[in-house]
């Protein structure tokens, strides 16, 4: 019996065309609360940028945000895995040496680093990203614990830079940046933290994802599913392939494993 289900969001739950949550899934969502069901967000988003699931963001009772860095039910923060320190210095010199943008996220604000008209088009009229100021005096977020770094760089530049940052680790959701955090920061590690502080036996769990990043936690759940447009690494990780976001993948699958079940 499933107990609790973990949705990732872009691609997943908010389509990339419409930038909207499907009425499709909100019902299911709704039904699946109605049913006892705890519901929880899985996200490369730093928890300030998860401005995208208002339709839903009233029956959330957890989140993993920034990629597994910073995880918490409720108010209560149930883990924290920061970037080593000299690996968030190390990227910020290479983004000044190469010229790319980099997102810094701080445990409680985030900016965005050399930005340039890439990063605006990606981040703002792309993703509609709001709560994103350009700034590159990174002094002050700095004092606070960095959970993720995310620059717009190619696989070929993430391939030669990522050797030098001995602490961290690269993961993609989207083809034109790569998100960085700490070696041990994860979906899958943030889905085991909350499962262990809510008392809830992975086998009674599903993850739905479409990305890269969403590899650790399809694995970990007792039923992963993947978005009929996913990645196709995750597809092959996935216990079940649904369809897309746009034709109601989210509604099908609870309707095969949870509602019918």
């Amino acid at each position: 019996m499933i107990k609790a289900i973990f949705f990732d969001i872009d691609g997943t739950l908010v389509s990339f065309k419409t930038h909207q949550i499907p009425q499709s899934a909100v019902d299911a969502i709704v039904d699946a609360k109605d049913r006892g069901i705890r519901i929880y967000i899985s996200t490369g988003r730093p928890r300030s940028l998860i401005t995208n699931i208002k339709a839903i963001e009233q029956w959330v009772d957890g989140y993993i945000t920034a990629n597994g860095a910073l995880c918490f039910s409720g108010k209560q923060i149930i883990s924290c895995r920061p970037i080593p320190y000299e690996d968030v210095l190390t990227m910020l010199r290479f983004s000044d040496k190469m010229g790319f943008p980099c997102m810094v996220v701080g445990e409680n604000d985030l900016v965005m680093y050399n930005s340039n008209d890439s990063s605006d088009r990606i981040f703002h009229q792309m993703l509609n990203v709001q709560n994103l100021r350009d700034d590159n005096n990174v002094a002050p977020i700095l004092q606070q614990r960095i959970l993720q770094l995310t620059p717009v760089i190619s696989k070929e530049e993430e391939l030669k830079i990522m050797p030098y940052m001995k602490g961290s680790v690269a993961s993609r959701w989207y083809p034109d940046f790569a998100d960085i955090t700490a070696m041990d920061a994860c979906k899958g590690n943030g889905f085991l933290d909350l499962i262990a502080y809510e008392g809830i036996a992975p086998q009674a769990t599903m993850a739905f994802g479409d990305g890269g990043n969403d590899v650790s936690i399809i694995k970990e759940a007792g039923i992963g599913v993947a978005m009929g447009d996913a990645n196709e690494i995750l597809k092959q990780c996935a216990d079940y392939i649904t369809t897309s976001v746009d034709e109601d993948g989210i509604y099908k699958a609870l309707q095969r494993f949870v509602f019918a079940a």
